[in-house]
């Protein structure tokens, strides 16, 4: 399985899209710091991930949630947790 993933930082309150064949060990590299986009937007929360069967599933479905509507269907779908 792969997943496409979006971390919010408690820092700035912004978002990080990526995706990754391992989502507990690439959560764990962002929390260490050892993503350079990340690194100083720590602590981060993982709020939002979908599993894919395959890499090219979930590289599309990452670079559809980074897009306008993307962000927007993340809104919606956090609605009640993203505004508390």
């Amino acid at each position: 399985m792969y997943y496409a993933y979006v971390l919010e930082s408690s820092k700035d309150k912004k978002k990080y899209t990526g995706y990754t064949k391992n989502l507990k060990l690439r959560f764990e590299l962002h929390e260490k710091g050892e993503v350079v986009s990340t690194k100083n937007r720590r602590p981060l929360k993982l709020i939002y991930y979908e599993a894919c069967l395959n890499q090219q599933d979930a590289t599309h479905r990452e670079n559809y949630l980074k897009t306008y509507h993307g962000k927007m269907f993340i809104k919606r779908r956090l609605k009640s947790y993203l505004t508390g």
